[in-house]
């Protein structure tokens, strides 16, 4: 096991690094599999294959920020802007601004549906797949 901050090798039982003192599993330059340099952005270690999604990520959006934002803001679909989800965000804001308002209640149902299911934890991923912190 390696640090995900410094790189430095890790015992498994260990609840920091001692190289940088950061907590287990968290960081996101190196491979926790190999030791190896990695992308933040990197799905997968390139040098041993390692899966690196569902490990600590700072780009985590928050459930209850996810789920409030679809209760009052459902309508115009903002929670699936914050999530990532712009094909149904754009779909909400334009049923509701075409239709001057009339048709808002369709799709404010259905923000606040999305709404509770984020708060109680249906749904657990934004649109990459990262998931919500709580």
């Amino acid at each position: 096991m390696y640090c995900r901050n410094c790189g430095n090798p890790m015992d498994p039982n260990a609840a920091v690094c001692v190289r940088c003192g950061c907590a287990k599993g968290t960081g996101l330059s190196y491979c926790p599999a190999c030791g190896k340099p990695t992308s933040p952005q990197a799905v997968v270690c390139t040098a041993c294959g390692c899966g690196l999604k569902g490990l600590v990520n700072s780009q985590a959006k928050s459930r209850l920020a996810a789920g409030l934002l679809g209760i009052l803001l459902g309508c115009l679909g903002i929670h699936n802007f914050y999530l990532g989800y712009t094909g149904k965000a754009v779909g909400q804001l334009l049923i509701t601004v075409l239709s001057c308002g009339t048709l808002g209640i369709v799709s404010g149902v259905w923000g606040l549906v999305e709404g509770i299911f984020y708060l109680t934890g249906k749904y657990n991923t934004d649109a990459n797949g990262i998931p919500l912190t709580d």
